[in-house]
C-alpha cells in the first residue's frame, strides 16, 4: 500500500520541480561543451540558485524515500553542478600563475628583513673565509669539503685553475644534462634543508648559511691569489646570483620559523609557528624553479659559453631580473594585498580549494 501511495507522490514531486532541473541540465550541457565563458550573464546568475534547488530536492527525495531512479538522477545532477559551481573558479594552471605573479614575490618582500639577514650571513662568512684562508692556506681544507674541491686547492698551479674556468664541455649534451640535474638536486637539497631546521630556533639555519659562505670565500681567495679573480666571478656569477639568492630565501624561511618559535607575540607558540610555516612554505616552493634555472645555467650555459664578457652580461641580466621581480613586483603586490586585506595565506587557501575541486569531479554526491 505504501508503494502505491509513493508513486503519485513521486510524480507530483517531479512535476513541480522538473522545469528547474531541466534548466540546470541545459546550462550544464553548455558548460561541459564550451566552458563557463559560454554562459550568458543570466545563466551565470541562475547556476548557483538552480544547484541549491537540486540539492534541496535531493535532500527531500531521500528523506521521504522516493523512488531510486529519481534519487539517482538528482544525485548525478547535483554532483555535476557542484563541480562547476565550486570547481570552476580557479584551475590548477591559474593558481600556479597567481602564485608566480602575486604570492611568491609579495611574500618574499614581506620577509625582506629575514632575506637580508640570510644574505648578510653568507656575505659575512665569505669575507671571513677569504681573510682566514689568506692568512692560513691550510684552512682551505676546513672550509671546502674534499668532494667539492675537485682538485682545486692551494697547491694547484695557476694554469690548472684557469683551465677549469675556460674549458668547454667534455662529455657532450648527455653529460651536461646529467651534470645539470645533479646540480639542481644538490643545491636544492641544501636550500630546502634550511626550512625544517628553522624549528630549532633558526640556529642551525644560520650555521648552514655561514658554512656555505665560508666555502665561497675560500674559493674566491684561492683564485684571487692566482690573479684569476675576474675570470672566477665571470664563471660563478651567471648561476651564482640565482643560486645563492634561492639559498638565502630558503634560509629566510627557516629564520622566519625560528623567530616565530622564539618570539610568538600575543599568539600561542603553535599558532605562530603554523602561520609562519604557511607563509614560509610558499617562499620555499618558489625557490624550486630558481634552483632549476641556476642548475641549467651552471650545467649548460657555463660549459658552452666561455667568453668572459658574455658571462658577465648574463650575470647582470639575472641580477636585474630578480631585483625587478622581488623589489618592484613584490613590493607592489604586497602593498596591493595589504590594502585589500588579502591574507598572505591566500595561496594555500586557493590551492586547497583547487585540490578539493579535483576530488569533487569524481561524481560523488555533494
Amino acid at each position: 500500500m505504501a508503494t502505491v501511495e509513493r508513486a503519485p507522490q513521486s510524480i507530483e514531486f517531479r512535476r513541480e520541480r522538473q522545469p528547474a532541473w531541466q534548466e540546470l541540465e541545459e546550462i550544464l550541457d553548455v558548460v561541459d561543451k564550451k566552458g563557463l565563458k559560454a554562459l550568458s550573464e543570466e545563466q551565470l546568475y541562475r547556476l548557483p540558485t538552480l544547484y541549491r534547488g537540486a540539492v534541496s530536492s535531493l535532500s527531500v527525495a531521500r528523506a521521504i524515500s522516493l523512488d531510486r531512479a529519481l534519487i539517482a538522477y538528482l544525485d548525478n545532477l547535483a554532483a555535476r553542478a557542484y563541480v562547476h559551481v565550486y570547481g570552476g573558479r580557479r584551475g590548477f594552471t591559474r593558481v600556479i600563475g597567481r602564485f608566480i605573479t602575486h604570492y611568491f614575490p609579495a611574500e618574499v618582500w614581506r620577509q625582506r628583513l629575514a632575506v637580508m639577514v640570510a644574505l648578510g650571513l653568507i656575505v659575512l662568512a665569505a669575507v671571513v673565509g677569504y681573510q682566514a684562508t689568506a692568512s692560513d692556506p691550510d684552512l682551505y681544507f676546513a672550509f671546502v669539503p674534499g668532494g667539492l674541491s675537485d682538485g682545486r686547492e692551494p697547491s694547484s698551479s695557476r694554469e690548472s685553475l684557469a683551465e677549469v674556468l675556460r674549458s668547454g664541455p667534455e662529455e657532450g649534451a648527455s653529460g651536461l644534462t646529467y651534470f645539470s640535474s645533479y646540480l639542481f638536486v644538490h643545491n636544492a637539497g641544501i636550500g630546502l634543508l634550511c626550512f625544517p631546521l628553522g624549528f630549532a630556533a633558526g640556529v642551525p639555519v644560520a650555521l648552514l648559511l655561514f658554512s656555505n659562505g665560508l666555502m665561497l670565500g675560500a674559493f674566491a681567495q684561492l683564485y684571487h691569489s692566482r690573479d684569476l679573480g675576474l675570470e672566477l666571478w665571470a664563471w660563478l656569477l651567471p648561476h651564482g646570483i640565482t643560486e645563492f639568492l634561492a639559498v638565502a630565501l630558503c634560509g629566510a624561511a627557516g629564520l622566519t620559523l625560528g623567530m616565530a618559535l622564539v618570539f610568538p607575540g600575543r599568539r600561542r607558540r603553535l599558532d605562530a609557528l603554523a602561520a609562519a610555516g604557511r607563509r614560509s612554505a610558499g617562499v620555499v616552493a618558489g625557490t624550486l624553479p630558481m634552483f632549476l634555472m641556476a642548475g641549467l645555467i651552471e650545467g649548460y650555459f657555463r660549459q658552452l659559453v666561455t667568453d668572459v664578457g658574455v658571462r658577465y652580461a648574463v650575470a647582470l641580466a639575472t641580477a636585474a631580473l630578480w631585483i625587478a621581480y622581488f623589489a618592484f613586483l613584490g613590493r607592489r603586490e604586497a602593498g596591493r594585498a595589504d590594502a585589500e586585506g588579502d591574507p598572505s595565506q591566500g595561496f594555500w587557501d586557493e590551492s586547497e580549494a583547487a585540490a578539493g575541486d579535483g576530488a569533487a569531479g569524481g561524481g560523488g554526491a555533494p
